[in-house]
């Protein structure tokens, strides 16, 4: 009986994207695994600077919603972790909690995402032995705000 990889998947703002669970899923083609779904809680701007915990209120609805979205698309999610918020240390706690066969890091596009300014999945492959996989997932169009009309005033 052959066991089920344990595959570590890393993303913040890609975490429901289309093109991560399309990969995640044809990685589950190939052979059983599952998932843990980690999403470092990323602040936006210099609230890194006055308080490291500034990304946790965006991350764990992030987190929910990719976890929603891989049960979804029938993946075998076993966890979800919002982690540290610099990428690398929330990734070396993952992997020093838990063992893992490979890891798949999900990115915005070059030009957009701060994690490949950092070669963040370059250095991942540097830091571990394991294989490492990487996703680009395209931003979806923020949506406009709803408009409403006006209540009518009687005169």
């Amino acid at each position: 009986m052959s066991s089920s990889a344990s595959v570590l998947v890393v993303a913040n703002r890609t975490a429901d994207s289309p093109e991560l669970i399309a990969a995640l899923r044809r990685r589950a083609s190939r052979s059983a695994a599952h998932f843990t779904l980690l999403v470092p809680a990323v602040p936006r701007g210099l609230a890194w600077a006055t308080d490291m915990k500034a990304g946790e209120p965006e991350a764990f609805p992030r987190a929910e919603t990719g976890a929603r979205r891989m049960r979804m698309a029938g993946l075998d999610l076993r966890e979800t972790i919002v982690g540290d918020p610099d990428p690398l240390a929330a990734i070396g706690d993952a992997l020093r909690a838990h063992e893992f066969d490979e890891v798949i890091v999900s990115t915005l596009p070059r030009g957009i995402s701060r994690w490949l300014r950092l070669s963040l999945p370059h250095r991942l492959g540097r830091m571990t032995e394991l294989p490492v996989h990487h996703v680009v997932a395209h931003p979806r169009p923020a949506q406009a705000p709803r408009f409403r009309e006006p209540a009518r005033v009687r005169t």
